[in-house]
């Protein structure tokens, strides 16, 4: 599997919260709930959308805003617009002055606002960490946006507001895709990450993907080098200048994504993982993820469930 399949193949809605949001200006709403990551997508009319830091970005239908906690943000009819609503974690709703409030008016299934209203919006929230990689939320920046004009986006919102059985089930899965589609986008782009970049240079590329394909394997610079047909030297200062790390310390990083995604699956046990990412023992795995997250695999297992 190479990086971007890897990264792709992380997102798992499980019950994720979902809205179909219909507004009239004036309107504004402070997002607080510091989930890992929410998309919202315009289907029609237009929002504006005001990160933690940096400029407000306005959005027309086609537009995909992916989010990425625990940043808070602004969304509204215009930039930095006065919030009527705070969402706090849980989806807690109260007004500006922190009094308790419903979710404005809900008129249909999962859906809310003015009917009728100019604009459409549907939000998907993933609240939480096991659903999205740790590797994949360090790839994206705060805010990312996307024009796609995906069918994905009038079917999630058709399909949002039905009331069937099966319909979670259905709901996760169209939002995973469209979050995809979102991301194939986004990597496609010149400020993608730079790694993703260096996969297209004809000596960081092939050992990358080598590292991405084969994290278990025993590497050293040395053979990375031999492969290649580059010299150890080469190799280390033109991964360095391209990627910002060396080629081992990338590698290190890259095991202990794998492991973080791996230890969340169910029966997964520090022993069965550390083979898997290139570790000879639990223990060699233990040491070296405390040193890079701070700490141990059994903390990190509980805190992401």
């Amino acid at each position: 599997m190479d990086a971007i399949a890897g990264l792709l193949d992380g997102p798992r809605a499980r019950g994720a919260f979902l809205l179909r949001s219909t507004f009239t200006p004036p309107w504004g709403l402070r997002l607080e709930d510091e989930s890992p990551l929410t998309l919202n997508a315009v289907v029609s009319g237009t929002a504006w959308i005001t990160p933690a830091e940096g400029d407000p970005v306005q959005l027309h239908p086609g537009d995909i805003a992916i989010t990425r906690g625990p940043d808070h943000w602004t969304m509204g009819d215009r930039p930095h617009a006065d919030p009527q609503a705070i969402i706090l974690p849980g989806q807690e709703c109260v007004a500006p002055d922190g009094q308790p409030m419903k979710l404005l008016n809900r008129f249909d299934t999962r859906s809310w606002g003015m009917p009728g209203g100019d604009t459409i919006m549907l939000t998907g929230v993933y609240e939480h960490a096991g659903e999205i990689s740790t590797r994949l939320l360090r790839a994206l920046p705060p805010l990312l946006v996307e024009r796609l004009d995906s069918p994905l986006v009038p079917l999630l919102s058709d399909e949002i507001i039905k009331d069937q059985p099966g319909q979670e089930a259905v709901l996760d899965r169209l939002l995973d895709l469209l979050l995809i589609a979102t991301l194939r986008a986004y990597f496609s782009r010149p400020e993608a990450p730079g790694w993703y970049r260096a996969y297209a240079d004809p000596i960081v590329g092939p050992a990358i993907k080598m590292l991405h394909t084969e994290p278990a394997h025993p590497w050293t610079i040395a053979e990375l080098a031999r492969r290649i047909g580059v010299s150890r030297a080469a190799l280390a200062r033109r991964f360095n200048d391209l990627v910002g790390e060396p080629p081992m310390s990338f590698l290190t990083g890259w095991r202990i994504a794998l492991a973080a995604d791996l230890l969340l699956e169910p029966g997964a046990t520090v022993g069965s993982v550390a083979p898997q990412v290139g570790y000879g023992s639990s223990f060699a795995l233990s040491t070296a993820f405390k040193r890079l997250r701070g700490i141990s695999p059994q903390e990190h297992r509980l805190t992401a469930t």
